[in-house]
């Protein structure tokens, strides 16, 4: 699967080549309670082939920017490589968006098309936004064309001669401060999971993998698109919607071959809740867990009940996976794990120098003289804001972490969610984790609270399990706990019990509205 030459396509080098060479093997794998079907990769070649052949006759052009926002229909897979196939830019979004979130997506990337579903396109109808070719899946609507991927007649396409510089993805960032972001791809950034595929997820061409993660996120491409592609493994795709129940997770893992699977720490914490000794998983192999670390506790519990670990990955909207703990390698439970060995890597100070083991810094890619697989092109019409995110011969994350003696990297938490009281700085990350040690707590979110003393304290956002009542009792015991696990001065000098935490729609939780509403009261 060479890169040689200046063209390179997923879509015809990827899944057309698997579709020659294994056609009967198993690309994607329906799943549900009581029901499977399998489609093979020559199956997909085809049904990609229709699909790219039937859009290009309502219009879609090369390089046009096309809203896709299907949550897990089948047809998001087709979709997603026809677009690629016609050199068009894919921009996925989850079924979360509300109208004025679909409205700010279309008008801002002035896309061409939008693909969506029966909901989405009553909600951008809503908002009488101007889109040039209205595709609706699942279900008619006036003013909107119908796709069905799996009913279009058998029409060969011969693509488009993509280069590899040219634009194929568009993935808005989930927005935990202002607007979102339009991160732009290019034809490269598929072939990059690679890295992602074999580094962290360990995928084979004998494994069926499951993400549990909505397609509208750029978690999808890590793991329910490029990634497990590249590595010819068959993707698994749940019908699970609405509100997560982790019983639900555990029939669908047990009654299927599921080998590999990958979910938010959100669906381990809630997970780990449940009585695992009464359920088997004959053929999981391998966990993995990405988005936010993944608290020790969760990790030794699920080991605990499965035999197996799960792996933290790390990366962001902007690149494909950097930093792991490998399939076979020791993990140190709460790390990162190592960075990938295509990746020069580091923590640094504000200068863009790298810093010593055990200094905190900025987690940092170099970018010079070689620019790294995978790494974003920029950020669409805001030169400014791409150039912040470069110091030196570095890209930083904006997420800050320690390494150790050893080389595992340990998060600290956002550049932004770094606390500083009476001048110690605390990283939420670790407080966090000791509060769900705590039998009584699903989930917890660490942020500062302003304090006249102390410039800022540690507060916690506690959810508790269900049936466990709130008390000052409870919340002393919890402080007392963290006191006696980590230095005294990180612990939760305020406790607020709270129904749920404010999550992004990827899952993450967003501490800084938690953060803001604390400040909000100085005004």
């Amino acid at each position: 699967m060479s890169l040689q030459s200046d063209y390179w396509n997923f879509g015809r080098d990827v899944m057309d080549r698997w579709g020659s060479e294994y056609p009967d093997d198993a690309a994607l794998y329906f799943l549900n309670f009581g029901e499977s079907r399998v489609y093979s990769f020559a199956d997909m070649a085809r049904l990609s082939d229709q699909t790219a052949f039937w859009l290009r006759g309502q219009g879609v052009a090369p390089q046009d920017r096309v809203l896709v926002v299907l949550g897990k229909d089948l047809a998001f897979w087709p979709i997603m490589v026809a677009l690629n196939k016609l050199g068009a830019v894919a921009m996925p979004g989850t079924t979360q968006l509300t109208s004025k979130d679909l409205q700010y997506r279309l008008e801002t990337s002035h896309a061409r098309c939008a693909i969506v579903s029966p909901d989405a396109a009553e909600k951008i109808d809503a908002q009488n936004t101007p889109v040039d070719i209205r595709i609706i899946v699942g279900g008619e609507r006036a003013g909107w064309t119908t796709l069905d991927p799996f009913h279009l007649t058998n029409e060969r396409f011969s693509g488009y001669p993509t280069l590899k510089t040219d634009p194929t993805l568009i993935y808005f960032t989930s927005g935990t401060t202002g607007y979102p972001k339009m991160v732009l791809h290019n034809q490269e950034y598929p072939a990059a999971h690679a890295i992602t595929a074999r580094y962290w997820l360990g995928l084979t061409g004998n494994d069926v993998h499951w993400n549990v993660s909505d397609t509208g996120w750029a978690k999808a491409a890590w793991s329910s698109l490029f990634g497990p592609w590249m590595a010819k493994s068959a993707i698994a795709v749940d019908t699970m919607e609405g509100k997560f129940h982790p019983q639900d997770f555990l029939r669908i893992l047990a009654g299927h071959p599921i080998t590999s699977v990958c979910a938010p720490p959100t669906v381990y914490r809630l997970v780990v809740k449940e009585d695992l000794t009464s359920w088997a998983f004959p053929a999981l192999r391998s966990a993995v867990s990405a988005g936010e670390p993944l608290n020790p506790e969760v990790i030794e519990l699920f080991r605990r009940a499965t035999g197996m670990e799960i792996r933290d990955g790390y990366g962001q909207t902007e690149t494909v996976l950097l930093i792991a703990n490998a399939p076979g390698a020791p993990v140190r439970p709460g790390s990162m794990g190592k960075p990938a060995r295509e990746f020069d890597m580091a923590v640094i100070d504000s200068q863009g120098q790298p810093l010593p083991v055990g200094q905190e810094g900025d987690i940092a890619i170099r970018v010079k003289p070689a620019r790294p697989p995978g790494l974003f092109q920029g950020y669409v019409n805001d030169e400014e804001g791409t150039a912040r995110r470069f110091i030196g011969d570095y890209y930083i994350t904006g997420d800050r972490a320690v390494i150790d003696a050893d080389g595992y990297y340990w998060f600290v938490g956002r550049s932004d969610d770094v606390i500083i009281s009476s001048g110690y700085r605390i990283g939420p990350f670790e407080v966090e984790s000791l509060l769900v040690e705590r039998p009584e707590v699903l989930e917890a979110a660490v942020v500062s609270s302003p304090d006249p003393v102390r410039g800022e304290i540690v507060k916690a956002f506690v959810v508790l399990k269900p049936g466990v009542a709130p008390s000052p009792e409870l919340a002393r015991q919890i402080q007392d706990h963290v006191k006696t696990q980590t230095a005294p001065y990180k612990y939760p000098r305020a406790i607020e019990f709270v129904p749920e935490l404010p999550k992004t729609v990827s899952g993450k939780i967003r501490r800084i509205e938690l953060r803001q509403k604390e400040w909000d009261k100085m005004s």
